[in-house]
């Protein structure tokens, strides 16, 4: 395994219910806002993949989805069942005629809600990751696995089942592959997209994951700045980031056109009725999901590092148009909640290192995370 070191493109994240999961090299951590106000920290190992075919462009953002993906859910899993905790004991407080220690901070999450944002929500960093340690609760994967067929039911069966609607509709006669159909299919997906991203987020837990997800890009936002990981410092940054994966999703429509255009082109004709080609093309397109996904990766990647300024960043507006729905200007709790995850996640991606490595000493921070009583504290 090579050796990772932090750098703002390899340090991301993700919301998760009352609170934010950050992941640096080598080491990942999940703070979350308790019923009662306290924040609780869970920090794991985990071990980048960069090397043989993982590392290749294309192969690579096809592993990193699904690493962030596997990741993202684990972490999820565990906020909702701090939430679960929480609301055990204050029922059990009620039973037994005694009221709560403190007043609820958060609603309760659903299991809709919960499930919405899995598919919705995708960790923003660059490394594909696996967990060492700890293994898996029984029932994760499947846990995983229903937002994974649920989105690939939204995000792409749908879209082409309206496509077929607007075709037969408007009397367009398109055939199943050819790239004026493949239009149709990528603009019912942008608006199947955003309208499920703005449906959500009229849910009251759905919102304050959103809350927490723009305290996540507003903390990194203050590393990447190279300033001191405070609220004060962390509150007037913005809480859009290029590296966002709802920019990710946006994108992956664009792509998914140009693609599936490209092979269709090629395809012959497609025999049967129209419904039998419908449900034939929409088969061949799944194997082409992971290359979707790394040429989109690629793409984001790019766009980040070299579109952020200047007449190129036009190319993000799309992405941050959308992330004015999924993101939502956090409180100082939440930031707090965040900042800490982020400071967690770097002081055990430092001590990874060995001694006399330069970026042990990780300037940026100050002596922030050098302090005695946050270490204590965490």
């Amino acid at each position: 395994m090579s050796e990772e070191t932090p750098n703002p493109t390899n340090v991301g994240g993700q919301a998760v219910i009352e609170g934010v999961m950050m992941r640096a090299p080598g080491s990942l951590s999940i703070v979350c806002r308790r019923r009662d106000g306290s924040l609780v920290l869970r920090e794991r190992t985990v071990e980048a993949i960069q090397t043989g075919l993982w590392s290749l462009p294309l192969f690579r953002g096809a592993h990193t989805l699904v690493s962030s993906l596997r990741l993202g859910s684990q972490s999820l899993r565990w906020s909702a069942e701090i939430m679960e905790e929480d609301l055990l004991a204050e029922e059990r407080a009620a039973d037994g005629a005694k009221e709560p220690t403190s007043k609820p901070t958060a609603p309760k999450p659903t299991t809709l809600s919960t499930l919405a944002l899995l598919v919705a929500g995708r960790a923003d960093d660059e490394v594909p990751a696996r967990v060492d340690g700890e293994g898996e609760k029984k029932g994760s994967s499947l846990f995983m696995l229903l937002p994974m067929v649920f989105a690939v039911g939204l995000f792409i069966a749908l879209p082409q089942l309206a496509a077929e609607g607007v075709n037969a509709g408007l009397g367009l006669g398109l055939e199943v592959t050819s790239p004026g159909f493949q239009v149709v299919t990528g603009a019912s997906k942008l608006l199947i997209v955003v309208s499920y991203l703005a449906l959500i987020r009229l849910m009251p837990d759905v919102r304050r994951v959103f809350q927490y997800h723009g305290a996540e890009h507003k903390s990194i936002s203050t590393y990447e700045a190279g300033k001191p990981l405070v609220v004060d410092e962390a509150r007037p940054t913005s809480a859009l980031h290029a590296r966002c994966g709802t920019t990710f999703i946006i994108m992956v429509a664009f792509v998914s056109v140009v693609l599936f255009s490209a092979v269709g082109a090629f395809l012959p004709p497609l025999p049967g009725p129209r419904i039998a080609q419908s449900i034939g093309f929409f088969a061949m397109k799944l194997p082409l999901l992971p290359v979707v996904a790394g040429i989109t990766y690629e793409l984001q990647r790019f766009f980040a590092r070299y579109c952020t300024t200047g007449p190129l960043r036009v190319l993000l507006w799309p992405g941050f148009v959308v992330q004015k729905i999924t993101t939502a200007e956090p409180d100082d709790a939440q930031l707090e909640v965040a900042l800490a995850s982020l400071r967690s996640a770097l002081v055990n991606a430092r001590e990874k290192l060995p001694q006399g490595h330069p970026d042990r000493s990780f300037p940026t921070y100050g002596t922030l995370v050098d302090d005695p009583a946050y270490r204590a504290a965490t």
